[in-house]
């Protein structure tokens, strides 16, 4: 997606961002870094993109048109119209950052701001903007080789294969909030921080966040509206999951009647989910459409969260991926237990 080694780093600031709840300090440079020396430009590269390796974009977002609301927004339109304003601008970043950190939980850190002349990414280049929080450090150990002597060192770095919080600002559709990139290592105390109180973004209504938010609808629907509106079992809604990723997998286009009736099939259960695609819409301020390619990306991630493991008590775990007629559920009633009946030609 992103070729480090293709891009272009111009310049870095860094600024230390305290907790304002907490009434921690900001520390801001005087002047942007020195970054010509070559391996320490490599290392930038790494840290700064290796993480970024989804495809998913957002957007800035704004009010009656009038994106100054925005500051990041802001902030990044005279970046990239006056790249000399960027230090200046690298600390209003801060400053805004520094603001916006509200919540006790959240961790002071080192705030880089970056500028690229070129990022490589899909094959083409373009300006951007990175802006990256280092909130954690790990201890390493250094020898140093003296005459006749080693020397074993201990300090604390940052692993540069390990970015806490990150975004990218491309010059790509300004009319419309700019096309945002982000990276969120974050606990649950601050999951929303980063994307919502600083950067104020919104996804890109995309192929990838179309897919991406379907198959959530899909998934919460059958783990949890199914089984209250109607009499199924386990194998049934994992059969219902199984049915769901298979149409994605197998389809270039989605068609939202087409899914419906190849997924579920009875008009009750139609209705059931077109009653809870409403509020799940709603509550994700997702605006759903009826026909959209599909992303392979998307799919490939999502289909990870899509259980296929049918536990019984703590004996068994039966993976359901096929025929979901080849497993048939009883009671036993001499024994007083459930069972399941599985059929197949043959075991490996």
């Amino acid at each position: 997606m992103i070729d480090a080694s293709e891009s272009v780093i111009q310049s870095v600031s860094v600024h230390h961002v305290g907790n304002a709840s907490l009434e921690e300090p900001v520390k801001l440079s005087e002047a942007p870094l020195d970054i010509e020396h070559e391996k320490v430009n490599e290392l930038l590269r790494v840290y700064f993109l290796s993480n970024f390796n989804t495809p998913e974009y957002y957007h800035f977002t704004f009010s009656n048109d009038d994106f100054t609301l925005n500051p990041l927004y802001k902030f990044a339109t005279e970046i990239f119209d006056e790249p000399e304003s960027f230090h200046e601008n690298s600390i209003y970043i801060a400053q805004h950052l520094h603001a916006a950190t509200q919540h006790p939980n959240i961790k002071a850190g080192d705030l880089y701001v970056a500028y690229f002349s070129a990022l490589a990414l899909n094959g083409q280049h373009t300006e951007a903007i990175g802006i990256f929080k280092s909130e954690s450090k790990e201890s390493f150990l250094k020898l140093k080789a003296y005459a006749n002597q080693f020397d074993l060192l201990a300090d604390e770095g940052i692993n540069v294969r390990k970015l806490d919080k990150g975004c990218i600002i491309l010059n790509q559709e300004r009319e419309s909030g700019f096309k945002v990139l982000i990276v969120d290592n974050a606990n649950r105390t601050d999951a929303t921080f980063w994307k919502q109180q600083f950067l104020n973004l919104q996804p890109w209504s995309d192929a990838y966040h179309q897919t991406q938010q379907f198959m959530n609808l899909t998934r919460q629907f059958v783990a949890e509206q199914v089984p209250e509106d109607f009499q199924v079992s386990k194998a049934d809604q994992i059969d219902l999951l199984n049915r769901s990723v298979n149409y994605f997998k197998t389809k270039e286009q989605f068609n939202k009647a087409e899914f419906e009736v190849e997924v579920f099939g009875d008009a009750e259960v139609i209705e059931s989910f077109r009653n809870y695609g409403k509020s799940f819409m709603s509550n994700a301020e997702f605006d759903a459409e009826e026909n959209f390619e599909i992303s392979a990306q998307a799919v490939k991630r999502q289909a990870r969260v899509f259980k296929s493991v049918l536990k019984l008590d703590k004996n068994f775990h039966i993976y359901i991926h096929g025929d979901r007629e080849l497993i048939e559920r009883g009671f036993d009633e001499a024994v007083g237990k459930n069972y399941y009946k599985l059929y197949f030609d043959n075991e490996s």
